[in-house]
């Protein structure tokens, strides 16, 4: 008997996806320049990045990091517990803790990893995991890989995540959402979910990862704009490479939490700290994203005009209040078309098509910078409408 070859069952699922029209391609950036990059030699204006707030390249993020550079060279050599945690890191998480309104926060490398080392830490066989059906798949992969049982809810619905956590009363219960959606651009109904918790006894979990820097009226995320306090979502996590325009993520909590991760979270135990000197321009990020809340005042304006715009030329737009603002078209093959026909118009706008979204809801997932400016959102509604994005819909 032979077994089957693995690279054979690649191909072969490759080769699907291909007559699909689902094969994704890895495409490399020459060079960035404010909202424009360049791509096999064709400078594009950008509406695929996360820079929510416009940060990646403000000179005082990137003198902060040569500076600390210099100072402590360019990794950090070790994890946190090896010697890899410096003064840098050390400040970060308090001020992380103090925008957020936590007693502590830890860093970790990624928002992926951050989920998948809070959620094996918090559960275990025994317990279960609520998750809303569109949330990122790390929050997925940590309940999977926690081995708790998971439990999905229809999007957005509070009726549904009650009756999943009374199909299982008397099991400990975390309830795990996204703040605000990464591929739909809506935010969770927080309020509901928080007092559905605190009725069945079960902690909240927020990613705010689309939510920091963008929401609330200094900045500190969806779950601060909707008023909640740390009793209330206790366990917070946000990611630093989008509004925040640099890399990594944290989790922020109560001093138990942080001291329980610190012991047994393994994504943030074995593997090196992140870059002491990235450590030092996100402090910087922070202090801007705090401070100037001109950006998310500029941000909201340019949303505003996107979607009048888009209504006037009879885009179909997915409800949001987000810099997430997705085009929705239905069929794979035509939203590769039409994103076709905006690069060669000078746009860049990925498709979005499953298993990143459910099926039959393709789409281009626009997402708007505080860099970019109102002729910038008129170019692209125009280019839209040229492209067919409302008459190609299904």
């Amino acid at each position: 008997m032979s077994r089957p070859d693995l690279f054979e069952r690649l191909a072969r699922a490759c080769d699907e996806r291909a007559r699909d029209s689902l094969l994704r391609r890895l495409r490399t950036i020459s060079a960035i320049d404010g909202t424009h990059v360049v791509a096999d030699g064709k400078r594009l204006q950008s509406f695929a990045s996360n820079d929510y707030l416009g940060l990646a390249q403000h000179p005082e993020l990137v003198e902060a990091l040569v500076v600390a550079a210099r100072r402590w060279g360019v990794g950090a050599s070790a994890a946190h517990l090896l010697g890899g945690h410096r003064d840098e890191h050390a400040a970060l998480e308090t001020e992380l803790a103090a925008w957020t309104g936590r007693e502590r926060a830890l860093l970790f490398s990624t928002g992926y990893m951050a989920n998948l080392g809070v959620i094996q830490t918090l559960l275990d066989p025994r317990a279960v995991c609520v998750q809303d059906k569109l949330n990122h798949v790390c929050l997925i992969d940590g309940a999977r890989l926690s081995g708790a049982r998971l439990k999905r809810y229809l999007h957005a619905d509070v009726d549904s995540a009650r009756r999943q956590l009374l199909s299982d009363p008397d099991a400990a219960a975390l309830l795990a959402s996204d703040g605000v959606f990464s591929m739909d651009g809506d935010i969770a109904p927080l309020t509901e979910l928080a007092a559905l918790c605190r009725e069945q006894q079960v902690t909240l979990m927020i990613d705010d990862a689309h939510g920091l820097g963008v929401l609330g009226s200094d900045g500190a995320g969806s779950v601060s704009e909707a008023g909640l306090d740390a009793s209330e979502v206790p366990v917070l996590m946000a990611t630093l490479g989008k509004a925040l325009g640099v890399a990594g993520a944290f989790v922020a909590g109560s001093a138990a939490l942080i001291d329980g991760l610190v012991q047994f979270a393994r994504t943030q135990i074995y593997t090196t700290a992140m870059p002491p000197a990235l450590a030092a321009a996100t402090r910087v990020a922070v202090r801007i994203a705090w401070d100037e809340s001109w950006r998310r005042e500029k941000l909201q304006l340019l949303i505003g005009q996107f979607r009048e715009g888009a209504a006037l030329r009879n885009i179909p737009l997915a409800p949001s209040r987000t810099p997430i603002q997705p085009v929705l078209i239905g069929d794979s093959a035509v939203t590769l078309q039409v994103s076709a026909r905006l690069e060669a118009a000078g746009f860049h706008v990925p498709a979005i098509r499953p298993p990143t979204v459910p099926e039959h809801s393709s789409r281009l997932r626009v997402t708007l910078s505080a860099a970019h400016a109102e002729s910038d959102i008129e170019a692209l509604l125009d280019a839209l409408s040229a492209a067919g994005a409302g008459a190609m819909s299904s």
